[in-house]
């Protein structure tokens, strides 16, 4: 099989340019190979990088500088200071996909005349067990949960599903991969909310100063919870959520 019978890639590589940045790995096009490095890691020199080979892209996603697990490979905590060489577009494709799985097919899918992108509403109302309640939460509700867990400062996918009252994600916001339905996180963050709200744990505002106390924390850089431990009051996702329940002066 040749690169291009396959169409994602084959549109992937015909705008692809001089380079192009795809979340946080910048991609060059060196003759007919690419070279591939971390965003950060733009005006570096290639010997000053530590060259890997694509086998080992997949390994590099795992965890993040701290040595923490990735569980989302779209959060904006890849490692820098490595190069990468794909020496033809399959390659690519293949470097592309142990970096961001699944990323070419949904970028190509997003180009359709009606892409496959479903909504909060729709996506929760086949939902079953335990993540029924996912339901429950009224329209702003819905927009404040997904704004806190899709926040740019977690994941880099640029949301096209919908929500009520929010707009979707741009390209410029997040990056050039699509988000077409919500992801497990989402989920399970949706329903530790409803859980809050019923057990009373969830306030209705948050004073002036709390909110100054909850940018802080999560300005703080390092944080060594874990994405889907919403218990946490150190959580960034819940400190998202509770600031936007801040009064207002």
């Amino acid at each position: 099989m040749t690169a291009f019978e396959n169409p994602a890639l084959a549109a992937f590589a015909a705008q692809l340019g001089a380079e192009l940045v795809f979340a946080q790995v910048l991609i060059r096009r060196d003759g007919t190979s690419f070279a591939l490095r971390h965003i950060e890691d733009a005006g570096a020199l290639a010997e000053s990088l530590r060259t890997i080979a694509i086998e080992e892209l997949r390994a590099l996603t795992q965890t993040t500088e701290a040595g923490a697990f990735r569980p989302l490979k779209s959060a904006p905590n890849l490692r820098r200071g490595w190069f990468a060489r794909a020496t033809n577009i399959t390659e690519l494709g293949t470097a592309l996909d142990r970096l961001y799985p699944g990323a070419l097919a949904d970028w190509f899918a997003a180009r359709a005349a009606q892409p496959p992108v479903t909504s909060y509403r729709e996506f929760t109302a086949r939902q079953t067990g335990m993540y029924r309640i996912t339901t429950f939460p009224d329209d702003p509700r819905a927009a404040q949960i997904t704004r806190a867990c899709c926040d740019a400062r977690f994941c880099l996918k640029r949301r096209l599903w919908t929500v009520p009252s929010l707009p979707t994600d741009t390209a410029a916001d997040k990056s050039l991969i699509p988000c077409l339905e919500p992801c497990a996180l989402l989920l399970e963050f949706a329903r530790k909310v409803v859980r809050w709200e019923q057990e009373g744990e969830l306030p209705s505002t948050v004073s002036p100063e709390e909110a100054r106390q909850l940018r802080e924390k999560l300005n703080q850089t390092g944080s060594s919870v874990r994405a889907a431990d919403f218990e946490s009051p150190e959580n960034p996702r819940r400190l998202a959520l509770l600031q936007q329940l801040a009064t207002r002066d």
